[in-house]
């Protein structure tokens, strides 16, 4: 899929993805974005791998992704949907967006290596800064997680 989204052409990679949020190694946990409706909907994608660090203690000898990085992928899409978002109405200097509230988190299957995380998040309403997510992630077409997020502009200091 190369559909062109503005001035963006899908799917974004890594590195764009590097140029939008600034998480970096080992906290990065998004590898691409394959679909986006600007101000609307986002789908993302993590490849699990047995060399992701959090391996080494969760669990030894049944490596497991823990639940919260499962919830911080799906935030970090969302604050792509977020910046793509205001990069398309030409807003360069947009605000970082921190991650406030986590509601309904629900874990219905572990996610291993081999997985490939798919986050699909939905942006329920906007309201004074703040930005209300309802996220799931899939892994073979089966969802793993959901939970609803918030997030809240900081300007940076």
């Amino acid at each position: 899929m190369n559909d062109q989204v503005g001035a963006m052409t899908m799917p974004i990679n890594v590195a764009q993805i590097q140029k939008l949020l600034p998480h970096r190694y080992p906290f990065l946990l998004v590898d691409r974005v394959v679909e986006i409706v600007p101000e609307v909907s986002v789908v993302a994608l993590k490849n699990v791998t047995i060399n992701e660090p959090f391996f080494n203690g969760h669990f030894l000898g049944h490596p497991v992704m823990p639940g919260v990085l499962i919830v911080e992928a799906m935030a970090q899409a969302a604050g792509l949907l977020t910046q793509i978002s205001r990069r398309l109405k030409g807003d360069e200097g947009s605000p970082l967006f921190y991650l406030v509230k986590v509601d309904n988190a629900r874990f219905s299957a572990p996610v291993v290596p081999g997985d490939q995380l798919r986050m699909e998040v939905r942006l329920k309403r906007e309201m004074r800064g703040m930005g209300l997510f309802l996220a799931r992630s899939l892994v073979d077409g089966k969802e793993v997680a959901s939970c609803e997020l918030m997030c809240a502009a900081r300007a940076e200091e």
